[in-house]
């Protein structure tokens, strides 16, 4: 009987027990094929050069037992295999949680293929391992804005000021750059202070960042609820009112509401935001829709408070969809596509950023197959 034939795709740079395991679980369903990206996609894609060469990538993937064949994908792209693919007509595609994307779904339904998304678990008794964790151990954190976001900009609150609320992530994985969990502002972060936040008074670190971002002459200001949601661990709530920096900030990191937060979230990758997308034409910037903003942020800071689900999920989503009526470009036809094919199962969502890429943040009373989860940053 002819056996199966199984696809992978990926970077699998600083090869480790994580990759191997991924492997041998794919292989179980047939003979196994796999895509790397090129140096020059992982470049495009995460912004920086891998540590093995391509050619070195090939070599060793090609060395292990579980791999029939190993090639490096010509495309660009998070769909960088396609063509191969197409030309191998595999069975089935496997991805990993961190790989799930929705284009990869929906080409695996153009071409009838079996989509498999499969969990990240070690081997055995072996520890868990992932390159990110293997890349000098950066502890920097990221950060999702739940509900709020552009009212840190002073052409939005100077028409009704309001609060942005955030939350700081654990790096638990590696987010793509350009996917709205200010991973520009967090690379800045490195600058200054290396792989790990340094102790001192939060406000004075997130301000001594903010300035650090954005210098003197900088024409698009990067709003400082990106460095008030890396620096302060936990919830912040920044209240704006027609200035770049905060009249005050609220914090709590109290144990409870941090995990009522991390249990109600599931990111949904959307990948990397693209070259030329222009958030801010055809804005429709307004009272009413900054009030609206304004709002939601209140009542998402309640619903956590309250630790009541279905309120928060509302409350996301009416702050979402203020910010879609001022920033009508973050919405396109994908982002319509996945939030109609969850809609019925979540209670709320919004985009990470400016959207254009990165994620699709749901909140769920219901575990969401192949979603990203967060860890919060605690204080110690």
């Amino acid at each position: 009987m002819k056996k199966k034939k199984v696809l992978v795709s990926g970077c699998f740079d600083m090869l480790h027990s994580g990759h191997i395991e991924f492997f041998r679980q794919a292989a179980q369903y047939g003979d196994l094929y796999v895509a790397l990206g090129s140096d020059k996609t992982i470049y495009d894609l995460k912004g920086r050069e891998t540590v093995n060469s391509q050619d070195e990538r090939l070599f060793m993937v090609k060395s292990i037992r579980w791999v029939t064949e190993a090639f490096i994908s010509k495309g660009s792209g998070i769909l960088d295999f396609a063509e191969e693919m197409k030309a191998l007509k595999p069975d089935y595609l496997v991805v990993n949680q961190d790989g799930h994307t929705p284009e990869k779904e929906a080409l695996c339904r153009s071409l009838g293929v079996a989509y498999l998304v499969t969990e990240r678990i070690p081997f055995q008794n072996l520890s868990p391992r992932s390159t990110t964790d293997l890349r000098s151990r950066d502890l920097l954190p990221y950060r999702i804005d739940l509900a709020g976001g552009w009212l840190d900009q002073p052409y939005v609150s100077k028409y009704h000021p309001g609060s942005v609320v955030t939350i700081s992530l654990e790096p638990t994985r590696e987010f793509d750059q350009r996917s709205g969990m200010a991973t520009s502002t967090r690379n800045h972060a490195r600058e200054l202070w290396g792989v790990r936040m340094p102790h001192g008074n939060y406000e004075k670190l997130a301000k001594t960042l903010f300035c650090y971002d954005n210098p003197p002459g900088t024409r698009v200001i990067s709003g400082s609820q990106d460095s008030i949601g890396l620096v302060f661990p936990g919830l912040a709530k920044a209240y704006y009112k027609g200035e770049y920096w905060p009249e005050h900030i609220d914090h709590n990191t109290n144990e409870q509401l941090l995990r009522f937060v991390e249990d109600a979230l599931y990111l949904v990758p959307l990948g990397p935001r693209q070259a030329g997308y222009d958030v801010l034409a055809e804005t429709v910037i307004n009272e009413p829709n900054a009030k609206s903003l304004a709002d939601a942020a209140e009542e998402i800071w309640s619903a956590i408070h309250q630790q009541d689900m279905a309120a928060f999920g509302r409350a996301m989503r009416a702050g979402f969809e203020a910010q879609v009526r001022m920033f009508p470009n973050m919405m396109n036809d994908q982002v319509t596509d996945l939030i109609a094919r969850h809609q019925d199962r979540t209670l709320g969502w919004k985009l990470s950023g400016a959207g254009g890429g990165g994620y699709l943040i749901l909140v769920s009373n219901y575990p969401i197959p192949g979603a990203v989860r967060v860890t919060a940053r605690r204080e110690f």
